[in-house]
């Protein structure tokens, strides 16, 4: 079995692979040493049919504990991805020191599943991620926008008055209220976006596919008028592809 840990902004999400399937998914608001000592004893035993874990792989976008990272470091085949992690696809983006390591896991795991094929991956998660990469196996780049949360905690916190609202499915386009009219703003202007986006791709590359994955999706993948494919967890499968490959 293989241990993926992909440490977000807002989340941590630990996952168990075996023979490229996720097995087990855990997620929490932060995570410790002893967090993940009792998570492995736990999987291994949940899982004794299978082999025990024997590699990890850390994503992060944050600092994380150094102590958690030297027991890994001791007791597993360890990877920690940075921009001189093998991947299994050409990385052309400009400045790879500062590409979000789940940026680029996700376009790993999208080339993957869909190969041959020019892609648009979007990630919906504190931020709103886009990126491309084409039938090649060419990662170009792609763009960053605020997520849904970020946009809510702007508006209350650049304004004198505007009140923090919470995240839910709102498809009213005339707000009649203060409340509402915030709810329009965020969540239409995101699926107005998101929509925008795909198709000004589509422009440039006829035959583009979109993958869209991150944990806001549920919020508007349905009323996207263009023909995606929501993809769970694709961080995940990314990460796991890319500790694969460095396995072999």
């Amino acid at each position: 079995m293989k241990l993926v840990i992909d440490i977000g902004n807002t989340l941590t999400k630990i996952a168990v692979f075996d023979a490229g399937q996720l097995i087990d998914i855990s997620i929490q608001k932060r995570i410790t040493k002893n967090l993940l000592i009792e998570y492995i004893d736990k999987t291994n035993t949940n899982f004794s049919d299978l082999s025990p874990i024997k590699s990890v792989i850390i994503s992060s976008v944050v600092e994380y504990p150094q102590i958690l990272k030297r027991f890994i470091n001791k007791n597993y085949k360890f990877i920690e991805l940075d921009e001189h992690t093998k991947v299994p696809i050409i990385n052309r983006y400009k400045s790879p020191t500062t590409l979000g390591k789940d940026r680029l896991a996700a376009v790993v795991a999208a080339n993957y599943f869909y190969k041959n094929q020019d892609l648009l991956v979007i990630d919906a998660g504190t931020c709103i991620t886009y990126d491309l990469i084409n039938s090649k196996g060419e990662y170009i780049g792609g763009s960053i926008s605020p997520g849904i949360s970020i946009r809510f905690q702007a508006l209350h916190n650049f304004t004198g008055k505007l009140p923090l609202l919470e995240k839910t499915n709102f498809e009213k386009l005339t707000g009649q209220n203060t409340k509402e009219s915030i709810l329009s703003g965020v969540m239409n202007g995101i699926l107005f976006e998101v929509e925008g986006v795909i198709n000004h791709y589509k422009q440039q590359y006829t035959t583009i596919k979109t993958i869209i994955s991150g944990g806001d999706i549920k919020y508007f993948d349905k009323r996207l008028k263009n023909n995606i494919f929501a993809f769970p967890n694709l961080v995940l499968f990314g990460l796991n592809i890319i500790l694969e490959h460095n396995d072999n």
